[in-house]
């Protein structure tokens, strides 16, 4: 039996309970509640008195204890069946944190009759009327056994079990009728909760460093913890992990570490319940805002409060899923293997093999050979049959990390077997993450270790910076197997002509290590990661070039999605600063390996296509001579050129061509490719209709386009901007082209809200007459157009993102580039679009990308004269007028 202490706490006076009851019988409602509430409030007064979580729910427990004992009394007093009233689950063990639903059985002998039936029923019905969140069964002791034996979520709830009051033989029997002597045996039981336990931990992505985590759920949290307790419970019958301990299957410091994790996600969990009034075990974002605060964090120089209390966190949940590994290999062992006397297969002197797993062959080995600790990872990606450290190993592990200090990271020993790790062709990621998980990689890269655990407080990283590091390195491995090569097939083709893959492993592993130390991020871990390879017998060359890889790593990606890459003169400044086609592949893996490592929603296929598009440009920039930049002219030339040839192939004649294309820019002819040419020449020659004409589709790369071709209006871009708002649709690109006969060329690409490209026609048939309604309304006036008001997401709404305005000047095009960083929000671009009209701005280009909660926006416009801005007086009343607009 758990014992509970109420300590200082007067929770419950049955005496004054019993008296109130007894002076006014018809009030036993309203008493109860009275109890309930006037209980509830000492347990929070100790909880705001900073009483020990323990205490705080141990308590809780004991008053609920009491209160059921009383109303079960009331109705069963003269009870003519054998019935008990028994504590489950968590309530079984004694734990009640302040929302928690409180669940029990009522265990009958036999099938209720008639009286029993309606006690139970005034039994609940009280229970429900007094707002307690119960969670309740009926069984008769048969249906306990029937309904155990097929769902094994119920034999854990009744493995908790706990008498509070009734037939005490009843509870024996049904304890015994469950146990593992008639159903579930241990072995059977340990494979359940085993597979139970991988689902739930892939419900949540196999890792605990999610954004917004369940501390209850997630891997490393509460129910791994519990995890423990079960199978021990169903295999010793302990009930309390210090008797694991009893018989030595945890050690004194593993024991105290469990009880710290333990205590820390009860205090967290504790204060969530009172902070949002419910049972929820999710931290949001605005309530860790609130528990950094309750837990007494304060911003620092590099560090926010938020981000210091969530990286204690995740190190906790590390730590708890390093010791829920052990302890389950140790009960595998136990449990799976004790009757097993497999012959171990001997790997050399240090290591061998028992029964598939990997063990040291005495407890001084890491002592004798300290580069043991890095040879068995080795030895595991060199040895597939291999499916694990068995514990007593992973314990030993643990216990001589201390042992990887400078003097073993300066020998060559060590040097040589890190860098055998990570070249060899199968396993790199999966002995990463162990050695990250058992604390091997924070010892060896000791810069590694200050971004373990550590998370960055935007919508934008869904990872801790080494979760999405080893993700990093997991997507480069990816690309080098061969039956993968369907996921990306550009990727995959660049990285099977790699001379060294080894210096894109480095580089993944270093591009992000100095994020939090203040500083540029980029340049930092460029030198970490020079020296380091410096140090591991890499030669200058090499390691002035992974250097360089981390320093641009954030280049490409910068440059694909805010600059105007079908401009010429853009492809040659990225080309320069590149400077070689091996320069080129390295930066492109790697940027794409990083980007989707940081979010799975932030990647898609237009996120794709603009890189491939961006390396393959720059890539003819090399190739061609970087002394020989590529003009206007030529690309305009080309791409009309390469347009007209497909139209011909089509019957369409060059003297309609060059009717239709005489009133067209250069700029449309440089900023398309020659299939949009295509289409939109062919929806032109083709529609009858009067402008607009309007059509869309989806073109050979998989992207949603929409063309519209009408008269110039100061109004249509705002229009167009909220009318596809409205469809659910995020502008990602729009190209528009004024002709010299007064129509506007517009382009756009788009992508549903969840970043997806509509698929179907019948979506694209909405988009079309959706526009062809709006547009056809003829809005006269900027008050026709209300774009969507500032309505954030729930997540967006903790985070506050300064509006920043920048322009620049591209001025080989007379053009200035406007660019803003805001809150991303429904209804952004129209409001921006509002600003242009007040100002008589005209838009050319727009580069719209979202990086989380931030919209980052590149716009290329000119005044009213087709002139770009460049006096203080324009550029400052535009930067007035948009921070109004977006206010």
């Amino acid at each position: 039996m758990v014992s509970i202490t109420l300590q200082s706490f007067n929770i419950f006076n049955e005496h004054d309970f019993t008296d109130q009851l007894a002076a006014h019988p018809d009030q036993l409602l309203n008493i109860f509640k009275q109890t309930i509430q006037s209980g509830d409030e000492a347990i929070k007064e100790a909880f705001e008195a900073n009483a020990s979580p323990q205490d705080i729910i141990n308590t809780r427990a004991q008053f609920v204890d009491q209160l059921l004992i009383q109303v079960f009394n009331h109705y069963f007093k003269h009870c003519n069946q054998k019935i008990a009233l028994i504590a489950v689950g968590g309530y079984g063990r004694g734990e009640l944190h302040p929302a928690s639903d409180i669940d029990f059985m009522l265990l009958l002998q036999q099938k209720e009759n008639t009286q029993t039936k309606t006690q139970l029923e005034a039994f609940l019905i009280l229970l429900w009327d007094s707002k307690l969140d119960i969670g309740h069964s009926v069984r008769t002791l048969d249906e306990c056994t029937e309904e155990a034996t097929r769902d094994i979520t119920i034999v854990t709830n009744l493995m908790e079990s706990r008498l509070l009051i009734g037939d005490k033989p009843l509870f024996d029997k049904m304890i015994e009728a469950t146990g593992p002597k008639h159903i579930w045996n241990s072995k059977d039981f340990f494979k359940a909760k085993l597979e139970e336990q991988i689902k739930r931990h892939h419900k949540f992505g196999d890792t605990a460093y999610n954004l917004e985590p369940n501390i209850k759920e997630n891997p490393g949290g509460l129910r791994d913890l519990q995890m423990i307790g079960w199978v021990a419970k169903r295999h010793f019958g302990t009930r309390i992990l210090t008797e694991l301990a009893d018989q030595n299957f945890l050690s004194p410091n593993e024991l105290s570490t469990l009880h710290e994790c333990q205590t820390y996600l009860w205090k967290i969990r504790t204060h969530l319940h009172y902070l949002t009034g419910r049972h929820d075990d999710r931290m949001l974002f605005d309530l860790q805002k609130q528990l950094a605060e309750s837990f007494g964090y304060k911003d620092g120089k590099n560090n926010l409060a938020i981000e210091q209390f969530m990286q204690k966190y995740y190190r906790t949940v590390l730590e708890l899923e390093r010791l829920n590994e052990l302890l389950l290999q140790l009960f595998r062992q136990e449990i799976l293997y004790t009757n097993t006397h497999e012959k171990p297969i001997v790997i050399n002197h240090r290591f061998h093999i028992i029964n598939d797993y990997i063990a040291a062959r005495n407890n001084n080995i890491f002592i004798e050979t300290p580069s043991s600790l890095l040879e068995i990872f080795l030895i595991m990606e060199i040895r597939p049959e291999i499916r694990g450290v068995q514990a007593q190993t992973i314990r030993l592990i643990r216990e001589h990390t201390y042992l990887i200090d400078d003097k073993f990271r300066a020998t060559q020993t060590a040097k040589q077997l890190f860098i055998n790790i990570i070249t060899q062709t199968r396993g790199v990621t999966h002995e990463l993450r162990r050695m990250n998980r058992y604390g091997i990689l924070a010892a060896y890269i000791p810069a590694f270790g200050q971004i373990v655990g550590r998370m960055q407080y935007d919508l934008f990283h869904a990872y801790t910076v080494d979760q999405h590091t080893l993700y990093v390195v997991r997507n480069m491995r990816r690309l080098s197997v061969a039956n993968l090569g369907h996921e990306h097939p550009l990727g995959s083709g660049i990285f099977h002509h790699l001379e060294k893959p080894e210096l894109l492993y480095l580089a993944g592993l270093f591009h992000d290590i100095a994020k939090g130390r203040g500083g540029n991020h980029a340049e930092l871990g460029a030198k970490d990661a020079e020296e380091f390879c410096l140090n591991h017998g890499r030669s200058n060359e090499d390691s002035e070039f992974v250097g360089w890889l981390v320093k641009k790593h954030l280049l490409m990606s910068m440059v694909a999605q805010r600059k105007d890459i079908s401009d010429p003169e853009v492809i040659y400044a990225f080309a320069t600063e590149i400077g070689s086609l091996k320069h080129l592949d390295y930066l492109y893996l790697l940027t794409l390996c990083d980007i989707r490592a940081t979010n799975p929603t932030q990647w898609n296929s237009w996120k794709d296509n603009l890189l491939s598009e961006l390396y393959h440009k720059a890539a003819i920039a090399i190739k061609t001579g970087l002394d020989n930049p590529i003009q206007r002219e030529i690309v305009c030339h080309e791409t009309r050129t390469s347009a007209a040839r497909i139209l011909a192939k089509r019957g369409v004649v060059s003297e309609d061509l060059n009717e239709l294309w005489l009133p067209f820019s250069d700029d449309y002819f440089i900023s398309h490719t020659p299939d949009e040419i295509y289409w939109h020449t062919i929806i032109l020659l083709n529609t009858l209709q009067v402008p607009p004409k309007i059509n869309a589709r989806i073109n050979r790369r998989g992207e949603a386009e929409i063309f519209i071709y009408s008269s110039i209006n100061n109004l249509l871009f705002v229009t167009i901007a909220s009318t596809l708002e409205q469809l659910g649709l995020n502008i990602v690109d729009a190209k528009i082209n004024m002709t010299s006969d007064h129509f506007a060329v517009n382009s756009f690409k788009v992508l549903e809200e969840d970043g997806s490209s509509p698929t179907d026609q019948f979506r694209m048939n909405e988009i079309i007459e959706k526009l062809k309604s709006r547009l056809s309304e003829k809005a006269s006036n900027i008050n026709d157009i209300s774009p969507s008001k500032n309505n954030f997401r729930r997540a967006q709404k903790n985070f506050s993102v300064e509006t920043v305005i920048h322009f620049d000047q591209l001025i080989g095009n007379d053009i200035t580039i406007l660019s803003i960083t805001s809150a991303d929000r429904p209804g952004l671009l129209a409001s921006i679009a509002l600003a242009f009209i007040q100002c008589e701005i005209h838009i050319h280009h727009a580069k719209i990308a979202t990086a989380g909660e931030k919209a980052l926006d590149n716009f290329y416009i000119t005044d009213k004269n087709n002139n770009p801005l460049l006096d203080d007086i324009s550029m400052e009343n535009l930067k007035t007028t948009l921070l109004e607009c977006l206010s």
